[in-house]
C-alpha cells in the first residue's frame, strides 16, 4: 500500500536524527527543487538479453548494473546516464547514483533532477535516503509496498545556503570515501580469511594437516584405517542385528527364520578415479560408515502444541543445531525410542532452493530425549558415537565433498534435491581414530581463531556504518562544516526557488510520450468494481488485474489503483488479511 501518514510528522517524531536539520536553515519541497521523472511502462515484448539498450529495473538500483535490455521504439526523455539519481519506488525504495552507462528507465523506477544553483545533487542524495527509509517504515505492506512519485515530490528537504551544501557534500565525500576505504580493507581481510579456512579443512581432510604427525606416530598406531573400518563393518552388522531384535520385541514378535541373511551389505565407494591417500587411509562411503540413515517424517507441526518437538530446515544454522525456534507435531507420534534424534547424529538439508545450502549438515553434540526431524532433512547415524561423526561433518564440508554433493543433486520446481541413496554413495577418507582426533582437535583450534578474527572484522564494519550514520547526523544538524556568514542566506535561496517555479508554472507544458502498445487488462475501471464483482475474498494482485494492471501498465494508472486502496481502507470500505503471505482484499466494513 502507499504511504498515508504525514511527513512532517514523520519528521518531527523522527528519533534518528536523520531528518533534523540546522535552525538558520529552510525547508523546501522536493517537487520545487528536483524533477521527477517517472519511469515508462516499457511492453515485456522487447526485453531480451543482449539486444538494444539496457533497461534499468527495481532490483538493477541497489547493484548498479542490469542484464535485461529491450529493443523497441522509446523517448530519449527516458535515457538514464552515469551519475543521474534513481528511487526505486517499490520495495524497499532504495536510491543510489547510477554509474553503468547509458539506459533506459523502465517503470516503477524514478529519476531525481536537481535543479543545479538551487540544490546540489550529492547533498539531495545524502539526505534522500533517511527521508526514504521514514516512508518505508510507516508504509503498511500490500502485496509490495509503494512509493508514489507525489509522495516523493511532498519531501520536505533540508535547505541549507547553496554554498554550504556544496561544503557538506565534499566534506562528506572526502569522510565517507575513507570509511569505504577502510570497509574495503575489511571486506578483503573477510575474504583471505575465508580462503585460508578452505585451504586448512582441504589439508585436514587431504592429511597434509597431519604429514608431520604420520611421522612422528609411525610406531605409536596400533589400527590403520582399513582395520578401522574392518572393524566398522563388522561393529554396523551387529547394531544392525540388535536393532532388529528390538523391533521384533516392540512388536511382541519372534524373530523369523533367516532373518539375519536379510542384512543388506553396504556399497563400497567406487574408488578408480579417486586420489591416492596418505599411508594408512582408506577410502569408505557414508553407506559403510553408518549403520542406521533414514528420511524424517512428513508431520504436520506448529507452535504449542505439547507433542514431539521436530527439528526443521531452519533449525540448522551455519553447521549447528539451534533449539530457539522449535515447532511440535500436531497429532502424537507413535515411534520407537531409537528413532528419535540422538547425540553423534547427523542431520542432512537434502530440499532447499539454494545450491550450496542443499546438502548442508549439521552433527548433533548434545539434543534433549524425544525430539524428531522433518521430512525435508536426511539423518545419519554413525556406527562409532564418537570420534567418527566429528570427522564425518568435518568432511562433509570440504569442497571436494560439496563439489560431489551438487553434482548429484536434482532440480525441480526451484528446489535442489539430493537422495538419501545418493548421499550414502558419497565417498570418504578414513584414517585411524587417533589421527582423526589429531585433526579434529588442530582443525578446531584453527577454526576458533579464524572465527574470533571475523568476528573482529564483522564488528569493525558495524562501526563503520555506525560512523557513517553519526557522520551524517552532524551534517544534517549543521555541524560537520563552518558556516560561513558571507553565504547566501536559505531565505533569500528558498524566495528564488519559488520565483523560478512560478515563473516555470506560466510555460507550457511539454507533450506527453506517445503511448506504447500494451497488453490488455480487464474491462474494470476501479477497484472498488473489481471487489464488488468478486463478493467475496480475492488475491490483491487479482483484484490489479481486474483493473488492468498488467505487464507495461503506465506509472500513473498503477499510482491511481493504489491510491485508490488507500481511500477505500481509510473509509472503512475494504478489509484486508495476509493469508499464505499474500494480501487478500474484500469490499465491505469489518463489522459487516
Amino acid at each position: 500500500m502507499a504511504f498515508s501518514k504525514n511527513i512532517n510528522e514523520l519528521i518531527s517524531e523522527d528519533t534518528t536524527g536523520l531528518l533534523h536539520m540546522h535552525a538558520s536553515w529552510q525547508r523546501v519541497t522536493l517537487e520545487d527543487v528536483v524533477d521527477v521523472l517517472n519511469g515508462y511502462a516499457f511492453p515485456s515484448s522487447g526485453f531480451n538479453t543482449g539486444h538494444g539498450l539496457p533497461l534499468i529495473r527495481i532490483r538493477d538500483i541497489v547493484s548498479g548494473k542490469t542484464d535485461t535490455t529491450y529493443e523497441g521504439p522509446y523517448n530519449d526523455t527516458y535515457l538514464v546516464n552515469n551519475g543521474d539519481l534513481l528511487v526505486g519506488m517499490d520495495g524497499d525504495f532504495n536510491s543510489a547514483f547510477w554509474q553503468s552507462g547509458i539506459a533506459l528507465l523502465n517503470q516503477r523506477v524514478c529519476k531525481l533532477s536537481a535543479m543545479e544553483h538551487f540544490y546540489n545533487r550529492k547533498f539531495l542524495a545524502y539526505v534522500l535516503p533517511g527521508y526514504l527509509k521514514a516512508i518505508n517504515e510507516h508504509t503498511s505492506a500490500q502485496t509490495v509496498k509503494h512509493l508514489s512519485s507525489k509522495t516523493i515530490q511532498s519531501i520536505p528537504l533540508p535547505l541549507p545556503p547553496y554554498e554550504e551544501q556544496n561544503r557538506i557534500s565534499e566534506k562528506l565525500d572526502q569522510v565517507f570515501s575513507e570509511l569505504d576505504a577502510g570497509v574495503a580493507e575489511l571486506k578483503a581481510a573477510q575474504v583471505k580469511l575465508g580462503q585460508y579456512r578452505l585451504s586448512l579443512l582441504k589439508d585436514a581432510v587431504d592429511g597434509a594437516l597431519t604429514a608431520q604427525w604420520r611421522k612422528e606416530n609411525a610406531g605409536k598406531v596400533t589400527e590403520t584405517g582399513e582395520e578401522l573400518l574392518a572393524r566398522i563393518l563388522k561393529q554396523r552388522r551387529t547394531q544392525w542385528e540388535q536393532q532388529k531384535l528390538a523391533e521384533f520385541q516392540a512388536k511382541g514378535q519372534t524373530p523369523s527364520k533367516g532373518w539375519q541373511a536379510k542384512y543388506s551389505e553396504p556399497e563400497q565407494p567406487d574408488t578408480r578415479d579417486l586420489p591416492k591417500l596418505p599411508d594408512g587411509w582408506v577410502w569408505s562411503s557414508v553407506d559403510q560408515l553408518v549403520y542406521e540413515s533414514s528420511y524424517g517424517s512428513s508431520v504436520k507441526c506448529n507452535y504449542g502444541t505439547g507433542n514431539t518437538p521436530v527439528l526443521r530446515i531452519p533449525n540448522i544454522i551455519n553447521k549447528s543445531i539451534n533449539l530457539e525456534d522449535i515447532k511440535e507435531s500436531v497429532e502424537s507420534l507413535d515411534i520407537q525410542d531409537f528413532k528419535y534424534l540422538q547425540p553423534g547424529d547427523i542431520l542432512v538439508v537434502r530440499t532447499n532452493g539454494s545450491l550450496s545450502l542443499m546438502g548442508q549438515t549439521a552433527l548433533i553434540n548434545s539434543i534433549p530425549q524425544g525430539y524428531y526431524f522433518a521430512s525435508y532433512l536426511l539423518r545419519l547415524r554413525p556406527t562409532l558415537p564418537k570420534t567418527l561423526p566429528k570427522w564425518m561433518d568435518l568432511y562433509f564440508s570440504s569442497e571436494v565433498a560439496r563439489n560431489w554433493i551438487e553434482g548429484q543433486a536434482s532440480s525441480s520446481a526451484g528446489q535442489n534435491n539430493i537422495s538419501l541413496s545418493k548421499f550414502s554413495k558419497l565417498f570418504v577418507p578414513l584414517p585411524s581414530i587417533k589421527e582423526q582426533a589429531h585433526i579434529i582437535q588442530q582443525a578446531s583450534f584453527e577454526f576458533e581463531s579464524v572465527d574470533r578474527q571475523l568476528e573482529s572484522l564483522l564488528l569493525g564494519i558495524k562501526q563503520s556504518e555506525v560512523q557513517r550514520k553519526n557522520v551524517l547526523k552532524l551534517a544534517l544538524s549543521g555541524q560537520l562544516v563552518p558556516q560561513d556568514p558571507n553565504d547566501e542566506p536559505a531565505s533569500v535561496l528558498l524566495k528564488k526557488i519559488s520565483a523560478k517555479r512560478e515563473a516555470q508554472a506560466k510555460l507550457p507544458k511539454p507533450k506527453k510520450m506517445p503511448r506504447i502498445a500494451r497488453a490488455k487488462g480487464n474491462d474494470m475501471t476501479t477497484l472498488k468494481e473489481a471487489l464488488a464483482a468478486s463478493g467475496d475474498w480475492i488475491d490483491a494482485q487479482d483484484a490489479f488485474k481486474q483493473c488492468g494492471i498488467v505487464d507495461g501498465t503506465a506509472t500513473d494508472r498503477i499510482e491511481a489503483i493504489y491510491n485508490e486502496l488507500k481511500r477505500l481502507e481509510q473509509n472503512g470500505e475494504v478489509q484486508l488479511k495476509r493469508v499464505n503471505g499474500y494480501d487478500q482484499l474484500k469490499l465491505g466494513n469489518k463489522a459487516n
